[in-house]
């Protein structure tokens, strides 16, 4: 039979994570798994935990084990961290397990509390994937042509880079001008970020099983420029006017950057390659709200019965 390679990522500059790495390593060795991390996250734990010997039982990802042989990635840290896990195992088939080590941790699936349960139910292969919507993001110049290709499980931003000028741009959906405006970007996200940027930025929460993409300007100043819900196979382009005195700059997940000159013309549209997520519970996303956010539900009176419930005229008594 051959090894299982559990890939590890790391927010490995927070001593309570580097301790939770020597845990699931612990657990992981014992159970006859492998342990695989990037060569900057073995870099980074060596430089914050000096040099024990478990470090020397990683393996690196890339040079020792490939991607495609990795089953599994668990992340500990906050959703950056998971977000760069997806960077490691992009159009792979190992899905992402989050533990959270953050606040509020909304992609996270356990808590640190329940590392050991967590890591155990991965090796008995106790958990669900779930397959997340992401974006494909295309930069093209004046002449047409396509400068700059990404990706996004959150959101791409575009957005001035000049805090003291404006942005003027146009929306274009399915190859239709929607409407031009001045502003300070534009947020186009997935439902898996509708509780990032585009939360802070006055869009609608969009539970994870609705396939769509919201569009919300920021700061616009126009009539018209609410938040958009759109179908998932349309295509939004985000074109930077040619009359812009400054540029501006895309931003796809936090972290990845590029600049857009006036006349530079962004395109999104669903990736074929969605985000695959380990799940271990079955817990309602309006549950996964409540906690995240801590929301009051004080009031509430219980759910109302089903109609399976309710005697039907064939049920009734005579």
């Amino acid at each position: 039979m051959s090894e299982r390679n559990i890939l590890v990522v790391v927010h490995a500059h927070r001593d309570d994570t580097v301790a939770a790495a020597e845990r699931i390593y612990r657990a992981l060795t014992a159970a006859g798994a492998r342990c695989v991390v990037s060569a900057d996250d073995l870099r980074d734990l060596r430089e914050v935990a000096g040099n024990p010997v478990m470090l020397d039982d990683f393996r690196v990802l890339g040079e020792q084990v490939a991607v495609d042989d990795v089953e599994l990635a668990i992340v500990l840290g906050g959703d950056g961290t998971i977000l760069r896990a997806a960077e490691l195992v992009r159009g792979r088939a190992a899905p992402i397990l989050g533990i959270n080590m953050g606040h509020v941790g909304f992609l996270a699936e356990s808590e640190r509390d329940d590392m050991d349960e967590a890591v155990r139910r991965v090796i008995a292969g106790e958990y669900t994937v779930e397959e997340r919507l992401a974006l494909s993001v295309r930069v093209k110049n004046r002449a047409g042509e396509t400068i700059y290709e990404t990706w996004a499980l959150n959101e791409a931003t575009v957005e001035k880079a000049s805090r003291e000028r404006m942005l003027e741009v146009v929306i274009e959906i399915d190859g239709r001008p929607l409407s031009s405006f001045g502003c300070d970007g534009v947020v186009l996200s997935t439902p898996t970020g509708s509780t990032a940027y585009n939360f802070s930025a006055g869009g609608p929460v969009i539970w994870p099983t609705v396939q769509a993409i919201s569009v919300v300007p920021l700061s616009a100043h126009a009539l018209f420029a609410r938040p958009l819900v759109i179908d998932p196979s349309s295509s939004v382009a985000i074109e930077v006017l040619q009359r812009n005195h400054g540029t501006g700059v895309l931003w796809c997940d936090g972290r990845r950057s590029h600049d857009l000159p006036p006349g530079a013309r962004v395109i999104v549209r669903r990736s074929a390659q969605p985000v695959r997520l380990a799940r271990l519970h079955t817990a309602l996303f309006t549950d996964r709200l409540v906690n995240k956010f801590q929301l009051p539900v004080d009031g509430w009176r219980g759910a109302e019965p089903t109609t399976s419930a309710i005697p039907t005229i064939k049920d009734a008594p005579a």
